[in-house]
């Protein structure tokens, strides 16, 4: 009996690009049902009826939510091309990292990209300090798995994408290349991998997106 894979996504979504490179890696094939947040399907709300959100994995009828846990879930699933490695030190800091730029990096850009003066200096700030731990766990390495592309280079992927996206939108420099050589190489090495290169969504429209998000930060009345 064949599986059932289905990824419900959007075309955007740098979470769910996870899961898409991911299953790329893999060679898996399955079913991609593009999601309107804006008007959600009853299958999403089905499947996550607690966030509401993609990526969700269905897998023979059963629903895995949250990206990161979905990208473990593939790895342990299907063990070809492994994800994570083996090791369980170097496992739970892979893990360690992954949060950490959930919580931290993904922040601290997202908040000098969306701010404005003092406010945008003191982001700028902390995304640096962030940026010289990442610049750490690269050294030595081209990818940050090694020399092949891994669980925490999925994890970090949306900067290989946005950070660039959101320089050209803000004139904004998140990531400098004399700073941060190991990580800019690294950018570049993701971005441009003949697996990863296909995958990402039309730049074009990521720009239009991204300045209408970004426009209600910097209208905004203090009172």
């Amino acid at each position: 009996m064949a599986e059932e894979l289905k990824l419900f996504r959007t075309w955007s979504s740098r979470y769910s690009l996870r899961i898409v490179q991911a299953l790329k890696i893999k060679g898996l094939e399955y079913d991609t049902v593009l999601e309107d947040l804006s008007n959600k399907s009853d299958s999403l709300l089905k499947y996550n009826p607690i966030h509401k959100k993609v990526p969700i994995l269905v897998h023979n009828g059963k629903p895995i939510c949250e990206s990161l846990v979905i990208l473990e879930y593939i790895d342990e699933t299907w063990k070809q091309n492994p994800l994570l490695p083996q090791d369980p030190y170097e496992k739970a800091m892979a893990r360690f990292w992954a949060k950490f730029g959930e919580e931290k990096v993904l922040v601290s850009i997202w908040s000098a990209f969306t701010s404005q003066g003092k406010e945008q200096e003191e982001a700028l700030a902390t995304t640096a300090n962030n940026l010289k731990f990442i610049e750490e766990q690269l050294k030595g390495k081209k990818f940050f798995g090694g020399e092949i592309i891994g669980y925490l280079d999925l994890a970090f992927g949306w900067m290989a994408n946005l950070v660039s996206i959101f320089e050209e939108i803000s004139n904004l420099k998140l990531v400098d290349a004399e700073l941060f050589p190991l990580l800019s190489t690294w950018m570049d090495n993701f971005s441009n991998d003949p697996v990863i290169k296909e995958l990402w969504p039309p730049r074009d429209r990521m720009v239009e997106k991204f300045k209408a998000m970004r426009e209600p930060y910097l209208n905004k009345v203090i009172v």
